[in-house]
């Protein structure tokens, strides 16, 4: 079997940004209005009142206070709420294409690798703009790449489980080397009307190469030491939207065709989990959690990644120990993770090693452990 590096990474972050205050703003116009014009239902009990949101309220409940957006004038507009992204002609790239051939090109550069070099592409996404032809598919096209692609979800997890099978592709020989992207338009299945939630989610795309170690150039590698990956059915993370909607006599109009949650019992069962996870791979690699530079945590909540960060190294954690980066992208689904990778190791020396981590619906867990040769 063959050693298999991290050799490169890129990030691709839309052009726009929305403050919590901006949010916030649009959210409680639209509040007013629906109270104004459902006031009769409301006082006879038929309705409850919209609730203003808060920027306390947001960054107590989450630790975001941004997120960068594909579209910001249709998300802040209370009569829309909703990105607005046109579809394209069929002869255009698709976005999630555009999004992704931007971040890859950052990481073959980073990497020093061109598409020839390259013999498979995954992309790995909470969502997919179509199913069929395969994203994955597109990018390859788009970025001249030979060989075979095809997109995969789990969730929030898609980026580490991304890696697993890109590892095992390389590790058994059906490849040299793998680019795996995660192009993530969140704000296109957010509901921006459910005060809970309306304010967890921005877009972005990432992307990383995987390498035989013998064949890998760059001067920054990342060897693969290990991955673990754990599926739990769980409701409490659900997004109904479908293609079999269209089949239902009550039509698809229905706010539970969106991303939706109990986030306390997400809470309350998924953070125990990952802990667990992580220190029985920590167990059986022999490696002691003081020995570990980084975790680098799937960015949903803060307080959920001081509370994993804390039972894994059994002490408080540092921002250098878990680095946050969900206060200025939010939560960007199977992202989150590899944007804090990308931009929080840059003072890894050979030997250094880190837990790379991302969970979510399913509920799905994917954590892999990495050193820099």
């Amino acid at each position: 079997m063959h050693e298999v590096v991290i050799s490169g990474t890129g990030l691709y972050t839309p052009p726009e940004a929305i403050s919590n205050e901006e949010l916030v703003a649009s959210f409680n116009a639209w509040a007013d209005r629906y109270n104004r014009e459902h006031a009769e239902a409301i006082a006879q009990g038929e309705l409850p009142p919209q609730a203003h949101s808060s920027v306390e309220f947001i960054v107590k409940a989450s630790g975001i206070r941004s997120r960068y957006v594909v579209d910001k004038a249709g998300v802040l507009d209370p009569e829309r709420m909703v990105p607005a992204i046109p579809e394209r002609p069929d002869s255009e790239p698709s976005v999630m294409c555009e999004m992704a051939v931007a971040a890859a090109r950052d990481a073959m550069t980073a990497a020093g690798i061109g598409p020839q070099d390259l013999d498979a592409v995954l992309v790995a996404a909470s969502n997919m703009q179509r199913p069929y032809p395969a994203i994955a598919v597109e990018v390859q096209d788009a970025l001249g790449v030979r060989g075979w692609g095809f997109d995969m979800n789990v969730a929030c997890s898609s980026a580490t489980f991304g890696i697993q099978q890109a590892r095992d592709a390389i590790a058994m020989g059906s490849a040299r080397a793998v680019l795996m992207v995660n192009p993530e338009i969140c704000t296109g299945h957010l509901n921006f009307r459910d005060r809970d939630s309306h304010f967890i989610f921005g877009d972005v795309c990432t992307a990383v190469v995987l390498q035989r170690a013998d064949l890998a150039t760059s001067a920054e590698q990342y060897a693969v030491v290990d991955s673990c990956l754990q599926t739990l059915y769980s409701n409490n993370i659900r997004n109904n939207f479908g293609f079999l909607n269209r089949a239902d006599p009550r039509g698809i109009g229905k706010a539970d065709k969106l991303f939706v949650q109990e986030g306390r019992k997400v809470f309350k069962e998924v953070c125990p989990a990952v802990a667990v996870q992580i220190t029985e791979q920590l167990e059986r690699l022999a490696l002691p959690a003081a020995d570990l530079k980084r975790l680098w945590l799937h960015q949903a909540n803060l307080s959920m990644n001081q509370l994993i960060a804390r039972r894994v190294l059994g002490r408080e954690p540092t921002e250098e120990d878990a680095p946050t980066i969900l206060d200025e992208y939010a939560n960007t689904s199977s992202a989150g993770s590899v944007i804090a990778f990308h931009k929080h190791r840059a003072d890894f020396s050979s030997g250094d090693t880190g837990v790379l981590c991302s969970f979510g619906a399913g509920y799905s867990i994917g954590s892999v452990v990495l050193r820099r040769r």
